[in-house]
């Protein structure tokens, strides 16, 4: 945002301020005048087939075709705010290589980097950046040993954009919780600076004045957005887009438009400015949230959902059970199958641990096939299996969040042992099973590695006992697992 008179308005009344904006600008100015809308999408998790029909990114893409008026060489800049990859098995499967090509045939022009980013390792990671005809933005994502943005994984601070006649800077930003909230041993090479020293840096090698917009495409939630905003307001930033929470939001802070688009495709926030270029001023800014509903599905993208569809219906079309009724994510019950299956498929052990966030779509009703499962538990985590004290269990289910937990219940404050169907000691060892993200400290489970940093890590992937208890069920069309 340029010094001098700035006129921003929501979108009520944006069609009587924009007649008494034009009003006052002669012919003259009326010609100098650039329009740029912003498309803005975050957290789409590879759901590029829709959570529901007629709700993925063919359909999206279609309605901006016809809702929003797209054109590839029109006024128009797409960008996302991260966690572009891990979700379905349609994307997790191939480690994100299908969500690139659904995203560079929607033109997105940049991605922030999101933590789910990371899920697959940092060469893969590199790979996805290399396929990409956009750029992944991380001005606070530095490599430890030297501080420095790490170029060489194709993640760049910013990027400057042209688009009808207007130079606009993009600078992007990473979760600060990333060595928790994604996958740490991924992580371990990497720092995440915080937000406000990583833009005034990357703003200050910006030269700033041959630009006429400043966009910030963060994965960073809107609770740290508004602050941010705030403290940064000097820094004329026009746009700061969102993300990692999930939220549907567009309004106005500090002289700054913030959005931020839902998630899995189901939504997305809009952006409009008109920018004078005779003068270097923003005239208006205008913005609204849209779900994805209704739109023409284009028929482009949907072929390139269908051919990673078949992929991975080839390669996941094993049938592991069938179900009579679905059993939803945040249910607990789901869970706590998920869970239990780690003590039956290892006596030896006390307790399993897990957390709630591992699991990532609900358990349908019907054929449950491997790429259900892989969709429902997306990660690559194994089982670690440590012997830890129980003073250190407690702990760690304090400061843990969201545990699912199979071999201990609660008595009133205290935990029992259901093996013994005694209290848990604090100062006897118990051996447990949980999973590699909470070992290196993800989701604040980092007690337990403190407490036994010697676990084992038995290769197996956490989704494996539960797979092998839905096929030990023996289930079949005609007699459904029942719950």
């Amino acid at each position: 945002m340029k010094p001098g008179f700035t006129y921003r308005t929501a979108t009520v009344g944006i069609g009587l301020a924009l007649l008494i904006s034009s009003c006052q600008l002669n012919r003259t100015e009326q010609d100098s005048i650039r329009e740029l809308t912003v498309l803005y999408t975050n957290d789409e998790h590879g759901w590029m087939e829709g959570m529901e029909t007629g709700r993925g990114a063919a359909h999206l893409f279609g309605l901006w075709q016809r809702q929003e008026g797209y054109t590839e060489d029109g006024p128009f800049l797409i960008l996302s705010g991260g966690d572009n990859f891990t979700g379905p098995a349609i994307s997790t499967w191939v480690e994100g290589e299908s969500m690139v090509e659904i995203l560079n045939a929607m033109h997105y022009d940049a991605a922030a980097v999101g933590n789910h980013e990371f899920d697959f390792g940092l060469e893969e990671l590199r790979q996805r950046t290399e396929e990409a005809d956009y750029p992944y933005l991380s001005a606070n994502t530095r490599w430890r040993e030297n501080h420095r943005v790490p170029l060489e994984m194709g993640i760049l601070p910013f990027t400057i954009k042209q688009v009808n006649d207007l130079r606009v800077g993009i600078i992007g930003l990473t979760t600060t919780s990333t060595p928790t909230s994604g996958s740490p041993l991924n992580t371990t090479e990497l720092e995440f600076i915080d937000y406000e020293t990583a833009l005034r840096e990357t703003v200050a090698e910006i030269d700033t004045g041959k630009l006429d917009l400043l966009f910030v495409i963060a994965h960073v939630c809107m609770r740290e957005l508004e602050p941010l905003a705030q403290r940064v307001k000097d820094l004329n930033i026009d746009l700061m887009g969102g993300g990692h929470c999930n939220e549907l939001i567009a309004r106005e802070v500090a002289g700054t438009v913030l959005v931020e688009g839902g998630y899995n495709f189901t939504a997305y926030a809009k952006a409009q400015f008109s920018y004078d270029i005779a003068n270097k001023r923003l005239v208006s800014a205008d913005y609204s949230t849209s779900y994805n509903v209704m739109g023409a599905e284009n028929n482009e993208i949907s072929a390139i959902v269908r051919k990673w569809s078949d992929v991975s219906e080839r390669s996941l079309a094993d049938v592991l059970a069938y179900n009579s009724v679905e059993l939803q994510r945040r249910s607990g019950e789901l869970g706590q199958l998920v869970i239990d299956s780690w003590l039956l498929s290892d006596p030896t052990a006390d307790i399993a641990l897990t957390n709630a966030g591992g699991i990532r779509s609900d358990l349908p009703a019907g054929i449950i096939t491997l790429s259900t499962l892989i969709g429902m538990m997306p990660f690559d985590n194994s089982i670690i299996a440590v012997n830890v004290s129980g003073a250190a269990i407690e702990a760690a289910l304090t400061t843990g969040r969201r545990p699912l937990v199979a071999g201990l219940r609660q008595r009133g404050d205290v935990w029992i042992l259901e093996k013994a169907d005694e209290p848990l000691e604090s100062d006897r060892e118990y051996r447990v099973l949980l999973n590699s993200y909470m070992y290196a400290g993800g989701d604040n489970f980092h007690g337990i590695a403190e407490a036994n940093p010697d676990g084992y890590d038995t290769g197996t992937n956490y989704r494996q006992p539960f797979l092998d208890w839905l096929r030990s069920q023996h289930t079949t069309a005609q007699n459904p697992l029942r719950f």
